[in-house]
């Protein structure tokens, strides 16, 4: 829940390092989040989603955030996230870098991590 929290505390932050783990820590903690917000709309009112429109936008940007930074973790830049546009194959890639493991030493976008493995 730590890394989740340093995601939202660092949502201006485009530039260093994300880990695996941050990342993906984050993207469990969301996907969570957003099931329990579309059980508690089905309960509430089924047809109206407002809550999980809000959570969307409020997260929207740290989510660009840590993905830019943990494709610096691996030497490429946060660009490459468009790579998801390309249907189909384009998720596939972008799976398969963000599960990468990080570039050892400092690179271009900073120095290296504390090393974590996931």
């Amino acid at each position: 829940m730590n890394y989740y929290l340093d995601v939202l505390r660092k949502w201006k932050n485009f530039g260093g390092r994300s880990d695996r783990r941050e990342y993906w820590t984050f993207i469990l903690v969301n996907f969570a989040i957003n099931i329990g917000l579309a059980m508690a709309e089905q309960m509430i009112s089924p047809e109206n989603s407002i809550f999980s429109g809000i959570y969307a936008l409020f997260i929207l940007i740290p989510g660009v955030a840590v993905a830019i930074r943990r494709l610096h973790d691996i030497g490429k830049s946060g660009w490459m996230q468009l790579i998801i546009l390309i249907p189909l194959v384009g998720w596939i890639w972008f799976l398969i870098l963000m599960a990468k493991e990080g570039e050892s030493g400092k690179n271009q976008y900073g120095d290296h991590l504390r090393g974590t493995r996931f």
